[in-house]
C-alpha cells in the first residue's frame, strides 16, 4: 500500500522525496560534467593546440564504450539495484576524473576519457529506469522535462562558472570540481540504494532453487552443481532479456521511427559537435572564454524552451523532433556563415536558437522513449539508444575532422547545418506518416494508473 501511494499522481512532483534526491544528484553530476567539458576542450584546443583530427578522436573514444556496452548496460540496469549501480559509477567517474590531472597531453588523455565514458554508459539507463520506477505515469512528462532542464541549465551556469574558474585559476581546478560534484551525486543517491530491480522474480526463483538443491544435498559436489545451474539460468535470462529489448523496439512503430529519425540527424550533428573550438579559433583567435559564452547561450535557449514545455505538459512528435532539427540546423549553418569579427551578441543569439531546437528535440525524444515503453523495458530501450549513438559517434566525428581539413570549419558547419535543417523540415511535413500516434496529452486513464500502482 505504501508503494502505491508513492506512485500516485501528486499536484507537485516535488512531494516525491525519491525524485527530489535523484534530481539533486543529477544536478550535481550535470554541472560537474560541464565544468569538466569546458576545461578539457580548452586544454586540447587552446593549450595543447591540437588539430581537428585529434579533437575528433575525443568523442570517438568516449563513444566506443556506448557502442560496445550500451545494450548490456541497459539489460543490467533492468536487473540490479539501479541506485547502487549509479553510486558505483559516480565513484568510478570521480576517480578517473582526478587521474586526468596527471596526463601530459591528448594522447594520454584519450584512454582515461574512454574508461570514464564506460562508467557513464552504465549510469544513464539506470537513471532512466529508476525515474520510471519512482515517478507515477502522470508525473513522467514533468520528470523528463525537469531532468532535461537540468542538463540544459548546466550548460548555462556550468560554462560560465567554468570560464570564471579558468580566468582565476586553471583547467585543473575545473576538473577537481567535477570530481567533487560526482562524489556529492553518489552521496545523495545513497539512501535510494534499497530500491530493488524491476526484474528480480526469475533470478530469485533461480537462487532459491539453487539453495534448495544445496540444502538437500549436504555435499560439496551437489552444491557446486546447483551453483552452476543457477549461473546458467542467470546467463540465459540475461540474454533473453537483451533479445526481448530489441524485439520490443522492432515491434513498436513509434519508438523505432523516433530512433531512426534521430540517427540520421545525429550522423550530421556529431560531425561538428566537438569542433566548436576549431571554428571559434577562426572567429576569435585566442579568446578562450568565447566557448563558454556560446555554450551558455545554447543552454539558456534550451532552458527557456524546456520551461515552456514543462508548463504545457504536452508536445507533438512532429513539432518536437522535426521542429527541433530545423532550429538546430539553421543555427549551425548560421555559425558557419559568421565571419571573424562577428559581434558577441550575434553569436549568442545564434547559440540561443540552437539551444531552443536542442531542448525541443531532447525532451520530445526522451518522453517518447519513456512513455511508450513499459517500466521493465526502459533500461533496455535506453541502452539500445546508447548503442546506436555510440556507433554513430565512432564514425561521424572522424568524418567531420576530415571534412573540416578539406573544406574548412566554416564551410563544414554550413553544409552540416543545411543537412540537419532539411531533415527537420521533412519531419514536419511528413509527421502524420512518420509518427501516427499522438503525444498531445501525457495523461493516462484510471485503469492505467491502477496497473502502475
Amino acid at each position: 500500500m505504501k508503494e502505491k501511494k508513492e506512485l500516485q499522481f501528486t499536484p507537485s512532483i516535488w512531494r516525491n522525496g525519491r525524485f527530489r534526491r535523484m534530481f539533486a544528484a543529477h544536478t550535481a553530476a550535470s554541472f560537474g560534467d560541464w565544468f569538466d567539458a569546458i576545461a578539457i576542450q580548452v586544454l586540447v584546443a587552446y593549450r595543447w593546440e591540437a588539430d581537428p583530427m585529434m579533437i575528433a578522436l575525443i568523442p570517438v573514444v568516449m563513444a566506443l564504450p556506448g557502442l560496445l556496452l550500451g545494450s548490456i548496460a541497459g539489460t543490467l540496469a533492468d536487473r540490479v539495484h539501479k541506485a547502487r549501480l549509479m553510486i558505483v559509477c559516480d565513484a568510478a567517474i570521480a576517480l578517473l576524473t582526478l587521474a586526468i590531472l596527471v596526463v601530459p597531453g591528448p594522447v594520454w588523455l584519450l584512454p582515461l576519457l574512454g574508461l570514464r565514458a564506460a562508467a557513464g554508459v552504465f549510469q544513464m539507463p539506470s537513471q532512466q529506469g529508476l525515474t520510471r520506477t519512482v515517478v507515477a505515469n502522470d508525473d513522467l512528462f514533468r520528470a523528463t522535462s525537469l531532468n532535461g532542464l537540468v542538463n540544459q541549465a548546466s550548460k548555462v551556469a556550468g560554462p560560465l562558472l567554468g570560464a570564471m574558474t579558468l580566468t582565476v585559476l586553471s583547467p585543473q581546478a575545473c576538473i577537481i570540481l567535477n570530481a567533487l560534484l560526482r562524489l556529492c551525486s553518489g552521496l545523495l543517491l545513497w539512501p535510494l540504494r534499497g530500491i530493488g530491480p524491476a526484474l528480480v522474480s526469475a533470478d530469485q526463483q533461480a537462487v532459491a532453487a539453487g539453495q534448495q538443491g544445496k540444502s538437500a544435498a549436504h555435499t560439496a559436489p551437489k552444491a557446486d552443481e546447483a551453483k552452476m545451474r543457477e549461473e546458467h539460468v542467470r546467463a540465459s535470462r540475461f540474454f533473453n532479456q537483451w533479445r526481448e529489448g530489441w524485439a520490443f523496439l522492432w515491434r513498436s512503430r513509434m519508438l523505432l521511427h523516433t530512433l531512426i529519425f534521430g540517427l540520421f540527424g545525429l550522423i550530421a550533428i556529431l560531425m561538428i559537435d566537438y569542433q566548436f573550438p576549431t571554428l571559434l579559433r577562426v572567429l576569435a583567435p585566442g579568446n578562450e572564454s568565447l566557448l563558454g559564452w556560446l555554450v551558455s547561450a545554447i543552454g539558456a535557449g534550451a532552458v527557456g524552451c524546456m520551461l515552456v514545455l514543462n508548463r504545457l505538459n504536452r508536445i507533438s512528435a512532429g513539432w518536437g523532433l522535426g521542429g527541433g532539427y530545423v532550429l538546430v540546423g539553421g543555427a549551425i549553418a548560421a555559425l558557419g556563415w559568421a565571419q571573424p569579427g562577428t559581434g558577441l551578441p550575434v553569436l549568442l543569439m545564434i547559440g540561443a536558437v540552437l539551444g531552443v531546437g536542442n531542448g525541443l528535440y531532447i525532451i520530445t525524444q526522451n518522453y517518447i522513449l519513456q512513455a511508450k515503453t513499459p517500466a521493465d523495458m526502459v533500461g533496455r530501450v535506453f541502452g539500445i539508444q546508447s548503442t546506436v549513438i555510440g556507433a554513430i559517434m565512432v564514425v561521424s566525428p572522424l568524418a567531420g575532422g576530415v571534412l573540416i581539413r578539406i573544406a574548412g570549419a566554416g564551410t563544414a558547419f554550413v553544409w552540416i547545418g543545411m543537412t540537419v535543417g532539411i531533415l527537420g523540415l521533412a519531419g514536419l511535413l511528413l509527421q502524420s506518416v512518420i509518427w501516427r500516434e499522438s503525444l498531445a496529452d501525457s495523461s493516462l486513464t484510471t485503469e492505467q494508473n491502477a496497473d502502475l500502482a
